[in-house]
This record gives structure tokens, sequence and C-alpha cells, in this order.
């Protein structure tokens, strides 16, 4: 029987007890099979740009592509606690960070992701005044990788990168966020973010297992875009590959004209 709704205080209490399981969904019958696994967090995430919709990286995409695929989820009914990316450029200001927050609440969502720190914490303190559960994203920033010359770099292996990540983590923590995702963060860093902040729960993603979580995009898990995986990631499944197989086999099946 299926039990009640995930809230808030509930993925809180992941905290000091057990992992938190999180991965990334972007339409109707993923949600269905993610939520039918018991994954407790889901996350329509702005890597739908790439992984769906085809675009070179984050950058491209908009908030009616985020509302788009998470009205798809939520029809899903999810028993997850669900979240979803502020795009690109949607919280530049305080303003649009709230209203933009507000119309993914309204589409569904549960809470709301951005990337950043310090820089951002007027953005972070206006969505969290609204009344909005907030997702920190530190390391590194999708979002951001055509200013680091496209290209996905450990963060925090030098001093400087290393007080940043502390920084950040703790004034994410005393904003009020709930959660941070630390993307390709050098592990002791992540590992010192996770005892160093006791009541924000790190999710990491290539950084290592000294975070309260992990978050993993599904189609890397699975195989489902083969053409690139992470090195950090080791598929459990090969779909894309089971997919080719099976549509050679059912054209096999239909003889020779």
């Amino acid at each position: 029987m299926r039990e009640g709704k995930r809230t808030l205080d509930e993925i809180r209490g992941f905290k000091g007890c057990r992992p938190l399981a999180a991965l990334t969904v972007y339409d109707f019958p993923m949600a269905r099979l993610l939520d039918e696994a018991d994954v407790p967090l889901l996350l329509v995430g702005d890597s739908l740009g790439m992984v769906v919709l085809g675009f070179p990286d984050t950058t491209h995409v908009t908030m009616d592509h985020m509302e788009h695929h998470l009205r798809a989820v939520v029809r899903a009914n999810p028993r997850a606690f669900l979240g979803v990316d502020l795009p690109s450029h949607s919280y530049d200001t305080p303003e649009a960070a709230v209203m933009n927050s507000r119309r993914l609440m309204d589409a569904g969502a549960e809470f709301v992701k951005a990337e950043g720190g310090v820089e951002i914490l007027p953005a972070i303190q206006a969505i969290l005044s609204a009344g909005i559960p907030f997702c920190g994203h530190l390391g590194m920033l999708p979002q951001h990788v055509l200013e680091e010359g496209g290209k996905y770099r450990i963060k925090g292996r030098d001093e400087a990168g290393h007080r940043k990540l502390l920084t950040d983590a703790a004034a994410l923590e005393a904003a009020g966020a709930f959660a941070c995702v630390l993307e390709l963060v050098t592990p002791p860093v992540a590992d010192e973010i996770t005892r160093s902040c006791p009541r924000l729960l790190t999710i990491g993603i290539g950084s290592g297992p000294g975070c309260d979580g992990q978050i993993l995009v599904t189609h890397d898990l699975i195989g489902a875009f083969p053409w690139f995986t992470p090195r950090f990631v080791t598929p459990r499944v090969q779909t894309g590959q089971e997919i080719r197989q099976a549509v050679s086999e059912w054209m096999k099946s239909l003889g020779s004209p």
C-alpha cells in the first residue's frame, strides 16, 4: 500500500542517519518508475537540456522548458519530495528569483535549486523569505561552464577554492537552505562541508562517499544516454544498447518484403 507523501522534515531527517538517494527525472513514465522504486528525492534538473533536448550544455534551458517537464513529472503524483532547477539567468535578481520560483511551485514543485553561494545570497534569501524551500548547488556549476572554457573541473583542490566552498556552504546553511548539491568537489572538502554544516544536507555528485546523500542523472545510471557517461558513474544497466538490440530484432522479425 502506498505510504504518505514525503515531507521536507522527513528529508532533513536523513542527515547523519542514513544515506539519501536522489535522481533526476524529466517525464511522466520515468517519474512513475523511480517512484515505484521509492526514490526519496527527485529533481527535475536542467540537465534535461543535454539528455532530453540535445543542447550542448544547460545554459540554453529556459523557464518554459523547466515548467513543461516539471508538469509532466507532477502528473505521475510521485510520493518523493520533488524539486526543480531554476534555469540559467532566472534568478539574476531577487525579484526574478521569487517570481520564477513561485511559477515552478505553482506547477507542482516542492523546492527549488539554484547554483552559487555568497554571490547569489540576496536571491536565496528572497526565495526563502517567500516561504519556498531551497536547495543550493556548489562546486562545479554547469550553468557557468562556458565561463570556464567549457571544461568540467574538480573544485576545492587549492586553498582558495577550499575556503570559498566552506564559506559558501556556511552561508547557505545560515540562510536556511535545507540541502546543497556538491558537484565535482574534491572528496576531502565535501566531507569537511558535510561535517561542518550540521543543518545542511549535502548531496554529492562525483564528490566521494562522505556526503549525506548522492544524486545522479538517471540517464547515466541506466545507460540511457550511451554517447557520454561521466567517469564517476558506473551504469547499472545499458538501456541504450538494449533499445538498439530490441529494435533491430523487431525489424528482422518483419522478414524480407
